[in-house]
């Protein structure tokens, strides 16, 4: 007895039966990108230009940021508002560096600065650090910070790399301003 002929849908042949599948399937991947795109551009766009996560590597910030705590780097204040300010926590690319440093501002343009045992003066007078900081490290000679360059160093002055090592850096290179700690959740808080 001989198999019937599966009838073509109505109007096709039986190709359209090969196509309806393919059809299907790129209507799907069009919706797919239709909402898929935006939000990949989106959140492009957020991390380029207004925030983005960073884990925190090494203790060189201790006892303010500790290894592997993760934060939130703000990026508008510095574009839209006004530079680096004394006490920031930034981020900073450093040429040399693989990847970012997170790194606290000390000196500002057009400031002598000096570090001796860890602890910092600006033209000549102790700077007061309201931060926590464990001194020690490298000392650094009285030294004019250039205009459009700030002066940064690690809280932890004996296990930090920082201005001392690579001297003062580009307001250009700053990416942005370490803003919030959000995880661990028991962390969770400003920076300050």
């Amino acid at each position: 007895m001989a198999e019937p002929n599966p009838t073509p849908p109505e109007g096709g042949s039986p190709l359209s039966l090969l196509r309806h599948p393919l059809r299907s399937l790129w209507r799907l991947l069009g919706e797919t990108l239709k909402t898929v795109l935006p939000a990949l551009i989106i959140a492009l766009f957020i991390n380029t230009f207004v925030a983005q996560a960073m884990v925190v590597q090494g203790p060189s910030m201790q006892p303010t940021l500790h290894y592997n705590e993760r934060v939130v780097v703000e990026k508008l204040t510095y574009r839209l508002a006004h530079g680096p300010r004394r006490g920031d926590v930034i981020v900073v690319e450093v040429a040399g560096q693989e990847d970012p440093l997170i790194k606290r501002v000390v000196g500002l343009p057009g400031e002598t600065i000096a570090v001796q045992n860890g602890r910092v003066t600006i033209n000549g007078r102790p700077l007061e650090e309201p931060w926590a900081i464990l001194e020690g490290g490298q000392d650094y000679p009285p030294t004019l910070v250039p205009p459009l360059h700030v002066f940064v160093l690690g809280d932890n002055r004996g296990q930090s790399q920082d201005s001392r090592a690579f001297g003062p850096v580009r307001v250009d290179d700053v990416i942005g301003r370490a803003w919030v700690i959000y995880w661990p959740p028991s962390q969770i808080g400003v920076i300050r």
